[in-house]
């Protein structure tokens, strides 16, 4: 157990940190989500709109420091590659 006032004080502030961090994290799961049940349906415009308001909430959360900028990114380019390839 922490015996300094402000490690104690760290120790609080990171319990709270992580329900945030959760939070954000099911946040960004769960645009992801709605992209990919539209591309699964195959409707092109859905999948784009859905895209559209999931890229500023990943963005968000690489500033955020939830995700790192690379995965964040990886994950844009695989959405948006399979939101082209629908017929």
């Amino acid at each position: 157990m922490a015996n300094h006032i402000s490690s104690k004080k760290r120790i609080r502030r990171n319990s709270r940190m992580e329900i945030v961090n959760k939070v954000r994290k099911n946040r960004v799961r769960t645009f992801i989500k709605k992209v990919e049940l539209a591309i699964q349906n195959g409707d092109k415009t859905l999948a784009s709109n859905a895209f559209k308001v999931a890229q500023p909430e990943m963005h968000r959360s690489v500033t955020k420091g939830v995700f790192k900028k690379n995965t964040i990114s990886r994950k844009l380019s695989r959405l948006s590659t399979r939101i082209k390839n629908i017929a």
